[in-house]
């Protein structure tokens, strides 16, 4: 069975049915291992980013898509109308055009290479990694460096977190004398806060789960750090709040948020939610005084500098495509070796028969050059049999291209006589 590649992501479905669907990294080992069980499937990957969720193994799409819809306790029907599948070399291609960023909201952007190694190595972790997995990961992580080194794909700084700093700066005139929120400490959240100091913005305050990780952060950039607990609290202060966590449930409310307003004397709040799931209710966006965007909202933003990309994005497709095609090729002949190994063993054996019983009349004392004769007689017809009984069914049959094909596996011109046997036959 080929690999399939399944999955949803901002093209084929809104943010209200990707955050019902993706998985959040405590869930990913057991997912991996009910999936398994279900589906009877010894290898298998999920990748889940706030754009996409995506899934890939040796399995059948329905039954795929049966067991993801039933995890999540999501309509098949409507994961079945949003959802995509790739299969065989298509799946490697898609693979490989994910990990070069070239199918992003964010054309180029670095940070999902990142993330479908971390899914690599939780699937190797789980057990769910055998030879086939290992081998398209690793040349999925070949081209996207070969992509990365040869073309200018990542060299503009577009990227979800460069677009949410960059509409920001559209909403403040000077970002210099802003305040600014970072719920979060992973990598999208620190990539906002290095645009936002290079927007001249000084006041930062990170908030995390655990206090330790947002000190981290928060020492790089010269930042507070507080505790998810502490928000309400520092809220006020917060002239643009930018969130992005792995949270199942929303972490800032209307009610936070009414209140934070209230005392900031309903100066504007500028908030963008880059998580999926959401960290901040939807209400909140009806307040007045807050322009809260999604993730979604973004792509005007990332649309101006995806143009600037999208030269580099033509090479980058191109050496993808190739490298696509010549792993599926080293795959196939792969499935020849078995094939191979076992004809050669049976020559061997037809071989040693044969010399055996040339041995046996030689030392009877037979003559040698009569004796050498016939064993070149005898091996030749026994190694030819299977392939002339072959070759006398296709022409009897009319199966040209049996025929043709047979003609080059046993080192004939494929095209030589065939139409003088066609007429013959």
């Amino acid at each position: 069975m080929p690999i399939l590649a399944l999955g949803i992501n901002h093209d084929s479905a809104p943010i209200e049915v990707r955050e019902r669907v993706a998985f959040a990294p405590e869930v990913m080992p057991g997912a991996l291992t009910e999936a398994r069980k279900a589906l009877n499937c010894p290898e298998l990957a999920i990748l889940s980013t706030c754009n996409r969720t995506e899934i890939y193994g040796e399995v059948e799409r329905e039954r795929l898509l049966e067991w993801l819809a039933g995890y999540h306790q999501v309509s098949l029907e409507q994961l079945d109308s949003c959802s995509y599948s790739y299969s065989g070399e298509a799946a490697v291609r898609h693979m490989m055009q994910v990990a070069c960023g070239l199918d992003s909201l964010v054309l180029g952007e670095p940070q999902i290479l990142g993330q479908i190694k971390s899914a690599y190595a939780v699937a190797r972790e789980s057990g769910s990694v055998g030879s086939l997995l290992h081998s398209v990961f690793q040349q999925v992580f070949a081209v996207a460096k070969k992509v990365r080194t040869e073309t200018a794909i990542g060299e503009n700084p577009v990227s979800v977190a460069y677009a949410a700093v960059s509409l920001a700066s559209r909403i403040f005139t000077d970002l210099k004398e802003q305040t600014a929120l970072l719920i979060g400490a992973g990598e999208t959240i620190e990539l906002v806060a290095r645009h936002l100091l290079e927007q001249g913005v000084r006041q930062l305050i990170v908030a995390n789960r655990t206090l330790h990780r947002a000190q981290q952060l928060a020492e790089n950039f010269g930042a507070e750090a507080i505790l998810l607990a502490d928000i309400p609290d520092h809220l006020p202060r917060a002239d643009i709040v930018i969130s992005s966590t792995a949270s199942q449930l929303p972490i800032l409310g209307k009610g936070a948020v009414e209140s934070a307003l209230k005392k900031r004397r309903h100066r504007p709040v500028f908030m963008v939610d880059i998580a999926v799931p959401r960290d901040i209710e939807t209400q909140v966006g009806q307040l007045d005084d807050v322009y809260l965007y999604t993730v979604d909202d973004l792509r005007g933003v990332i649309d101006e500098g995806k143009r600037s990309r999208e030269k580099a994005a033509e090479a980058a497709h191109s050496i993808v495509a190739t490298a696509a095609a010549e792993f599926m090729r080293q795959h196939r002949s792969l499935g020849a070796v078995d094939t191979i190994r076992s004809y050669r063993q049976r020559a061997q054996e037809i071989g040693g028969v044969e010399l055996e019983r040339a041995l046996q009349q030689l030392d009877k004392g037979a003559d040698p050059r009569r004796l050498l004769e016939q064993l070149a007689r005898s091996l030749t017809n026994k190694l030819i049999h299977a392939p002339t009984i072959s070759l006398k069914r296709a022409t009897a049959e009319g199966d040209l291209e049996r025929l043709r094909i047979a003609r080059q596996i046993v080192g004939l011109d494929p095209l030589t006589d065939i139409d003088s046997e066609k007429k013959d036959g």
